[in-house]
């Protein structure tokens, strides 16, 4: 029979650090020997624990089926709007990292004219960004252009809370993130979340400058590090309130 973990959508509980920090078990391009020594000692190892994944995982499929039957006939009402006011498709989808730097299509709808969509998300969005729909920088403004996540969650490629999924490219300070800091990767080894430590703490965004593009990588590690669901639901809650009174995508 398959393994219930599976079933339920949970990451396997292989993940773990050798004695000698020489490997961390299914982490996807990641070199634990590019980190200098204090980094080393303070890698950010995710729970593992059958408590935690199993309520981790109750906690996404609740919360997600919930927003998706609340959110129905605005989602509709969005997925219309953007079919009759440009060419293309509703939805836009796009590689990005998951757990374990595996790659997975996430969905969002569509902010972009057809001919000026980046599928590799390496040339980020920037304000007043010309390739923007009319109505796509509402979406954006509101983050309603992210609610399509929801699928992703329910699907067990996301979780409601942990680090934003990236493009494989991403670029931090004009360079890769995994040369800007060798412990990127790192952050992978969790689900990708709809919402994040970072975002809450107002790192979300552009990652051009190298104070933004590190400070969102260390509230990414700093969550994985504190994980617990009184934790995740008070980022669902700050991101709830962040969204509805001041929200500031583009």
């Amino acid at each position: 029979m398959k393994n219930s973990k599976h079933l339920l959508g949970l990451p396997g509980i292989s993940t773990g650090v050798s004695s000698d920090f020489q490997t961390i078990s299914g982490l996807q391009g990641f070199d634990v020997n590019a980190l200098k020594r204090g980094q080393r000692d303070r890698l950010p190892m995710p729970r593992q624990d059958l408590a935690y994944l199993v309520s981790n995982r109750i906690y996404d499929l609740v919360v997600a089926t919930i927003a998706f039957i609340l959110l129905l006939p605005l989602l509709l009402a969005v997925a219309l709007t953007i079919k009759l006011t440009s060419k293309g498709p509703v939805f836009f989808r796009q590689q990005r990292y998951g757990l374990n730097g595996e790659t997975f299509l996430i969905y969002k709808f569509r902010t972009m004219s057809v001919d000026s969509c980046d599928v590799t998300g390496v040339q980020q969005t920037v304000r007043n960004d010309p390739r923007v729909t009319a109505i796509g920088r509402f979406l954006r403004r509101t983050n309603f252009d992210e609610l399509p996540q929801i699928l992703n969650i329910l699907k067990g490629e996301m979780s409601i809370v942990g680090p934003r999924p990236h493009v494989p490219g991403m670029l931090a300070n004009g360079e890769l993130y995994e040369t800007f800091d060798p412990r990127y990767m790192l952050r992978h080894v969790v689900k990708p979340g709809l919402t994040g430590l970072a975002q809450v703490k107002g790192f979300r965004g552009e990652t051009t400058n190298a104070q933004s593009a590190r400070m969102r990588l260390e509230y990414d590690l700093r969550y994985i590090r504190r994980q617990s669901i009184p934790l995740d639901i008070l980022i669902t809650a700050q991101t709830f309130w962040k969204e509805l009174f001041r929200s500031s995508g583009y």
